[in-house]
């Protein structure tokens, strides 16, 4: 059954390579894998070749609510942008805190954060606010090649960020956890090491740097603090009512939440913004990372279907553990830059059974996870939010200097997601503060 099983894996691996070096997309190379992992268990009937159909279809809904979560955030934060409140807010940042470079970097900090916490993507972060943003850090005297760094470690930590983890959604929904207790044991670790971030890549100019725009582009007429701040008062508004009267309010949904966030947003908007056409264009941006939750969900099942993940998740349990946690900060940013959020189904699920029944706290364990697989972002052969920093950036240079640059916030944060693992069982006590 072993030998059987392995095959199916090779298989899997084999299909995905060829698919990577036909130079197809990721989200291809992992279907690549799973249609090809699902033929191969049919020879065994794991699962039988009527069923593979059922399967494929199954397993692309798997994370459906992730989707509209995806959909309903990134239109939000988009109805924000196009009425001109991202650069109010950048341009109010700047001339509030222009001569003060600590509050200034700590509230460019904050802008990042705010649209990869409510989207879970930090791509979305750099599509929203990245330009506006990378031109206020150029205005402190920061270089391009910094401001990539500080963008890319910046928007890995938004994905992180509560309220949506798309990592932890997927671990949550693979090991039967529920979803809660975040909101701390994610929210304060994102702010100590973004705050660390700015700091040590932030708070010294480059000499010889050229300034930034002395002005960035004029938001519309009409635009005000209050127009900025009612659809992000509804929004928590809404998530904090069923928590302080839960019998007596009703649990809309985070996709129902950013729904009636975006609506507020839209009907003070000082511009006249299009909705149908936006939301179209919306779908368009968010395609790669949709196609990817779909296949993703697809791979999953197949995996299960074939007796691949149960063979994966044997060979964590029978890794000693000092090893498994000497290779996690290597392989766990290795998988993302390979797999994209694939990573968090194959290799987080079985992690978190296997530190679960050691008496690991497996909601803190998610937490240090998460942590890690932002920086696989910057890894080829995806380097999604590493590319799109450089780009946003203006960097020219060498991709590989953008990436030293980044040594020191990189190694923090892997020690302080690799304490938060070890150490679960002592921080629960953030999970508590979260409930």
């Amino acid at each position: 059954m072993i030998t059987q099983i392995l095959i199916i894996l090779g298989v899997m691996v084999a299909a995905y390579v060829a698919a990577k070096a036909a130079k197809l997309p990721v989200e291809l190379g992992i279907f690549a894998a799973a249609a090809a992992g699902g033929l191969a268990g049919a020879f065994a009937a794991t699962p039988p070749i009527g069923e593979l159909g059922r399967h494929l279809v199954e397993g692309s809904v798997t994370y459906l609510d992730v989707m509209l979560v995806f959909f309903t955030a990134t239109l939000f934060m988009t109805i924000v942008d196009r009425s001109g409140g991202v650069v109010y807010v950048v341009r109010a940042t700047l001339r509030v805190f222009g001569r003060r470079r600590v509050p200034a970097l700590l509230a460019l900090m904050v802008i990042v954060l705010i649209p990869g916490a409510l989207t879970g993507a930090g791509s979305v972060s750099l599509l929203v606010v990245g330009a506006p943003v990378a031109m206020a850090l150029g205005r402190l005297g920061i270089g391009p090649k910094r401001v990539a760094a500080i963008l890319f470690i910046v928007a890995g930590l938004s994905a992180a960020a509560p309220p949506v983890n798309i990592w932890a959604m997927i671990l949550c929904a693979g090991t039967a956890i529920p979803y809660v207790g975040f909101e701390f044991t994610l929210g304060i670790p994102v702010l100590l090491l973004g705050t660390f971030t700015m700091l040590v890549l932030g708070l010294k100019k480059d000499e010889g740097a050229a300034p930034g725009p002395a002005e960035l582009p004029e938001p519309p007429a009409g635009m005000t603090w209050w127009r900025v701040a009612l659809p992000f008062l509804v929004f928590f508004g809404l998530v904090a009512a069923y928590r302080i009267w839960p019998f007596a309010t009703p649990i809309f949904g985070l996709a129902l939440e950013f729904v009636a966030a975006a609506a507020v947003a839209l009907l003070f908007s000082p511009r006249r913004i299009a909705v149908l056409p936006l939301a179209r264009d919306t779908v368009k941006r968010l395609l790669p990372l949709l196609a990817t939750t779909v296949v993703v969900g697809m791979l999953q099942q197949i995996m299960t279907a074939t007796g691949v993940r149960g063979l994966l998740s044997f060979a964590a349990i029978s890794t000693p553990l000092l090893v498994l946690f000497l290779l996690l900060p290597v392989i766990i940013p290795f998988s993302e830059g390979v797999l994209t959020y694939g990573a968090a189904a194959i290799l987080g699920i079985p992690l978190i059974w296997l530190l679960d029944s050691m008496g690991y706290h497996a909601t803190v364990v998610i937490a240090g996870l998460s942590l890690l697989w932002p920086l696989g972002d910057g890894l080829p052969p995806t380097a999604l939010i590493g590319r799109l920093s450089t780009m946003v950036s203006g960097y020219k240079g060498p991709y590989r200097d953008f990436l030293k640059a980044t040594w020191l916030p990189w190694l923090v944060i892997t020690a302080a997601a690799m304490a938060m693992i070890v150490f679960s069982s002592k921080l629960s006590f953030l999970v508590k503060w979260s409930m």
